[in-house]
């Protein structure tokens, strides 16, 4: 557990998703929602990059496994994303006309920094 109460695991989660967010933001994307949940699963970041919604799943490792980030990504995870934009759409009272899916990988070396993969458009 670290002192917030949150265990290693959910930690290295939450840094890697404050470095995508830093990432995409940098590249012209806005932040619109982090973490947002509801019964069936969570978003980890809803952005926009003009007229298109991105919804952006995060995954973060640490040391080189050799496996790439679409690994992680499965057909019933897309599934499910593709789920819950609409559900988040739906909450907010927006209707994108494009919705996009993201993967963003961020790398957590031992030593040095970050470095951040972000593949647009998973469909």
């Amino acid at each position: 557990m670290t002192q917030d109460g949150r265990t290693a695991r959910q930690a290295l989660g939450a840094y890697g998703e404050r470095v995508a967010a830093q990432h995409l933001e940098a590249a012209g994307l806005e932040v619109l929602d982090r973490n947002w949940r509801c019964p069936e699963g969570e978003l980890d970041l809803v952005l926009r990059e003009g007229a298109v919604l991105v919804v952006c799943e995060v995954k973060t490792r640490t040391g080189e496994d050799g496996s790439g980030p679409h690994e992680a990504i499965t057909p019933v995870k897309l599934e499910r994303l593709q789920r819950l934009a609409e559900r988040w759409q739906v909450e907010h009272g927006i209707r994108a006309e494009d919705v996009r899916l993201d993967l963003v990988a961020v790398h957590h070396p031992r030593r040095g920094a970050a470095r951040v993969e972000h593949v647009r458009g998973l469909l």
